[in-house]
Parts: structure tokens; sequence; C-alpha cells
């Protein structure tokens, strides 16, 4: 199974910016399962929404060929809950792509205040230096996450 940590793309600027939301429902198990009786989105799982919103973006880049993925959590400082009933905002910026990977800095509000700052580094495996095998497919880039970005398109 895999856990798509965002609903929709509102802002997507291809090698630079792409602006993403989730909304938090008690519908989500594992909101029951973090604090029982006072449930919090886990901030691991913020760390990966934004993951997944700056690793489109990066991806998309270079038309998703290259297996991007979660390098390092170079900062990922909170100042504040997510709880049910609120959404989150994540807004993600390039700083670098390199053939190697890249880097990019982000902020994440809830209901359009700030809670906190995560900026990430992205591996590009396929031009890893480790001398290690992966897939010939895409296992990183399904079509799931694609028809996120696509979702955002024909919208505009």
């Amino acid at each position: 199974m895999r856990w798509i940590w965002i609903d929709k793309f509102l802002e997507f600027e291809s090698g630079k910016r792409a602006v993403a939301i989730k909304n938090l429902t008690l519908a989500e198990e594992h909101l029951h399962d973090h604090f029982p009786g006072y449930p919090v989105m886990p901030p691991c799982l913020i760390i990966e929404g934004m993951a997944q919103t700056a690793g489109i973006l990066v991806g998309e880049v270079r038309d998703f060929q290259e297996k991007v993925i979660l390098a390092k959590v170079k900062r990922a400082t909170f100042d504040g809950i997510a709880r049910p009933g609120q959404q989150l905002r994540y807004e993600a910026d390039v700083e670098s792509i390199t053939d190697q990977g890249a880097t990019t800095t982000g902020k994440v509000l809830v209901d359009g205040e700030p809670m906190g700052v995560i900026d990430l580094m992205f591996s590009h495996i396929d031009h890893n230096v480790s001398g290690l095998d992966f897939p010939e497919e895409n296992f990183v880039f399904t079509e799931e996450f694609k028809s996120l970005l696509r979702t955002y398109h024909a919208a505009r």
C-alpha cells in the first residue's frame, strides 16, 4: 500500500515552486492512534507530505525519468500542531537541482497560519556513486503520484 499525503496541487511552476494541500479528517486512522483522545497529525507524516510535494516538483523537471528519493531532512521545525478539520498547506521551492540530486526549502501552514519549516535533500538514485543497482522501472513516480499533477493541469 502506498499512502499519498497530499490531496491536490494549488500551484505548480516547473523547476521552481509547488504548493499542495492536505485536508485532515477523523476518517484517517493514524490520527486516532497518535495521542488517543487528542488526535493530531504526526510530524513525521507532515514531513512526508512535504517530501511528496517537493519530490514531485523535482521529478517533473526531468519528466519523471529519474528515480527521486528523499535523501536527508536538512531541517524540520514545527511551531504548532495540526488536528482533524484543519488543512495543511505545503509550499516547496527548489533551491538547486543537479544530476546527482536536489535541495528544496519548504513552509508548512495550518489553516493559513505558519506552522513549520522543512528543508530537504533528494537523490537521483540512477546517478548514485555507491555502485548499487536499482530496478529499471520507476518505482518512485507511480501513476498515483503523476495523476496529482495531471489533475492540477486539467483544472487550469
